[in-house]
């Protein structure tokens, strides 16, 4: 068995520049050792990073049952729970996946556009004029109103403000990295991971509420809301989601769609507002599409432009910089044979980075996708294969979306000329400071009810 070369710095070294400065420690090696290099991490082993897209495809559509792409995410456990779709491998992960991709599917998509327009337009409200603000936290409160009202159908203020709260405080301020580590799960008083265990128990007692509440509607069959549409799945035995894992999955997808989503939307702008030329350029489509008065939601998610930019950030800045598979058997990748229990990290970051694929990949240019077709091993925010994210659709409008409706209601410009720095924040790579913007204008256009609703597909 033989492993690719790699640093020769103490495992302890490695993990510790691993976890404070982890896009340096990536570059560094690529540049270093070329497409396929090992780190030894602490909790994880060998690690084997690749970056050559021929290699991700090799891994994307291999043998799943050698690849084990749900233990590889164990160290999300404490956050997700036992039965999230992220961490499950083989029969039972084909079985969760193809039970919660209903909610998910490109029809549905129009359905939740009217929330997520006007989650943006009510959020843009509370914003100041003329001061600094942090990005992050703006785009985090209309994240979370889409989850609150998309994925648990919520529309009662009185339910609705005290389970945001309990979001907010679990997922808000999320734990460090360090405490994800099974070693470091110390349930002790006074420790951070008691907090955060208070934090998920409330959280737990809200969703499982939630979920008695909801089977009992009189109307469950006839709701949209991602819930209800899992509660009335049915596998291929005719059997449902028991509560257990119907909860997991709805922490699955808050922990995947609330921190994840508001990060990418604080980098867009971020990004945009650092480019006039660019900024100008996003605001002038928006503008032509509502040159005849107030447009659909669902139709800003079809804008060029706006397209352009969420995929240009989502390459340019992706949220996580790495995706995982755990070896059950030996394997052989690029010459070298992998002994079983390796872990492989196909490496978003450095793939995003890649000169021959992306020319100047250092310079933030959403017109690189004008025309262009996404190649799936050279473009992998949402990772791939059959592990690649069931809402990864549901993201991606969401996005586009919320973009197009910010640059359609407010003016922004950056708070300072320095850009924002990439720092870790729990498993993510999250704008410092939370990204400043200060917001210049409103603009006078429909109120938010008067926004049109959505015709469902």
């Amino acid at each position: 068995m033989t492993l690719p070369p790699g640093p020769r710095s103490p495992t302890l070294v490695q993990t510790a520049a691993w976890w404070r400065r982890p896009l340096e420690l990536l570059d560094s090696c690529a540049r270093r050792f070329g497409d396929v290099f090992t780190l030894r991490l602490a909790g994880l082993g060998n690690t084997v990073v690749v970056s050559r897209p021929e290699l991700i495809k090799q891994i994307f559509t291999g043998d799943p049952e050698v690849l084990r792409a749900g233990q590889a995410n164990a160290i999300l456990l404490p956050i997700v729970g036992p039965r999230s779709v992220l961490l499950l491998d083989g029969p039972e992960h084909i079985r969760h996946r193809r039970l919660l991709m209903p909610p998910f599917v490109g029809e549905r998509m129009a359905v939740y556009a009217d929330i997520m327009a006007r989650s943006t337009v009510a959020s843009l409200g509370a914003l100041p004029v003329g001061r600094p603000f942090s990005l992050h936290p703006a785009m985090a409160r209309i994240t979370l109103d889409v989850i609150l009202h998309a994925i648990f159908g919520l529309d009662d203020e009185q339910a609705l403000g005290p389970f945001a709260e309990q979001l907010t405080e679990l997922f808000g301020h999320p734990p460090s990295f360090l405490l994800l580590l099974p070693m470091l799960r110390i349930d002790a008083p006074l420790s951070p991971y008691r907090r955060f265990l208070r934090a998920r128990a409330g959280v737990d007692r809200a969703i499982y509420h939630l979920i008695a509440e909801r089977r009992r509607a009189p109307d469950l069959a006839a709701r949209h809301d991602v819930l209800s549409l899992l509660l009335v799945a049915r596998d291929e035995a005719g059997q449902p989601m028991s509560d257990e894992e119907v909860h997991d999955e709805l922490m699955t997808i808050m922990a995947a769609g609330h921190e994840t989503s508001a990060t990418t939307l604080a980098w867009a702008f971020e990004r945009l507002l650092a480019d006039p030329i660019l900024l100008a350029k996003a605001v002038a489509e928006v503008e032509a599409a509502q040159a005849g008065g107030p447009v659909e939601a669902a139709a800003l998610a079809r804008l060029e432009y706006v397209d352009a930019i969420v995929k240009e950030t989502l390459r340019f800045r992706p949220v996580i910089p790495v995706v995982g598979r755990v070896l059950a058997a030996p394997y052989q990748l690029d010459g070298y044979r992998l002994p079983a229990g390796t872990t492989i990290w196909p490496c978003i970051h450095l793939v995003h980075r890649r000169a021959d694929l992306y020319p100047e990949p250092e310079r933030f240019r959403p017109e690189r996708w004008i025309g262009a077709r996404v190649d799936p091993y050279a473009w992998l925010p949402f990772g791939g294969g059959v592990r690649r994210c069931i809402g990864m659709g549901f993201a991606l409008y969401e996005l586009k979306v919320i973009v197009a409706t910010v640059l359609s209601r407010v003016r922004l410009c950056a708070a300072s000329p320095v850009p924002a720095r990439v720092v870790r924040r729990t498993i993510t790579m999250f704008p410092s400071d939370g990204a400043q913007a200060v917001l210049t204008a409103r603009l006078s256009s429909a109120a938010p009810s008067e926004i049109p609703a959505a015709v469902a597909g």
